[in-house]
């Protein structure tokens, strides 16, 4: 379903099974973890709101996106963040996986941390990245060594906006595999950065007060754009919804109209 111009998949099992089918098919792809800076951004810059469409699917990483979805249409949505995918996915054992990103002293602690959920991961790629801008990667090299490895999955940790740009322009030069991007997961997982918030703080919605705190320079900029941007965002969803309900009630009278004559 699209609200808010991002095209979300609410459904978990969904999620999975969709991931594993384009995996089976050896098609490339990618998948958005849209969390509330993703849904600012989308709403800002039309240029990012078509790489973020331009994946299969975006997951619910925001708990404030199912409040609104369930005070505007009344649906009832769950929370699947990108820990949460992370975990999931590599507690299943059953997928190779490609980890590029962050830096080399987060990678090494990752590895030591994931290979005792999965001791296979042990002959996975850890690869940093070098930092500049998301235009001036050398793609096809970076999509060589990976189709290289001919990974299922191919974890991506640079940070929004710029990891699912990041992403769009990869999947051009990969041969298979979906490629997921996690922002901070790897920091959190690999037990050297800041830790996610406690399940208390996420199940009250307040796990960007737990970020601001972590990270005071960077979240409470992001969480102004946020606020300062989302009644915006509402009202537009609001005129969204009754444009269509109108829509669906002008083709319901057209119909009975013509059913009338005949």
């Amino acid at each position: 379903m699209t609200v808010f111009h991002i095209y979300y998949e609410p459904d978990k099992s969904k999620v999975l099974s969709g991931i594993d089918e384009r995996i089976k098919t050896r098609e490339p792809g990618y998948i958005c973890v849209a969390d509330g800076n993703i849904l600012t951004m989308v709403h800002k810059n039309i240029e990012y709101r078509k790489v973020v469409q331009g994946s299969m699917f975006s997951i619910v990483d925001s708990s404030w996106v199912p409040l609104l979805v369930k005070y505007i249409y009344g649906y009832k949505w769950e929370q699947y963040c990108g820990s949460q995918i992370f975990d999931d996915m590599t507690k299943m054992k059953r997928y190779r996986m490609y980890f590029l990103g962050s830096s080399q002293k987060v990678l090494d602690a990752l590895k030591k941390e994931m290979v005792e959920v999965d001791a296979n991961i042990l002959d996975m790629t850890f690869k940093e990245l070098p930092f500049c801008k998301v235009e001036e990667f050398d793609y096809e090299d970076i999509a060589a060594n990976i189709n290289a490895d001919n990974p299922d999955i191919i974890w991506v940790a640079l940070g929004a906006p710029k990891q699912e740009q990041f992403a769009a322009r990869l999947v051009k030069h990969l041969n298979r595999g979906v490629v997921i991007p996690v922002g901070a997961v790897f920091n959190f997982r690999s037990g050297l950065g800041i830790k996610r918030a406690p399940q208390w703080m996420v199940k009250m919605h307040l796990e960007f007060v737990y970020r601001i705190f972590s990270e005071p320079s960077k979240q409470i900029k992001r969480c102004y754009n946020i606020i300062s941007t989302l009644p915006v965002i509402i009202l537009e969803e609001y005129r969204k919804k009754n444009q269509k309900a109108t829509m669906t009630s002008l083709h319901l009278k057209s119909w009975q109209e013509i059913q009338q004559d005949s």
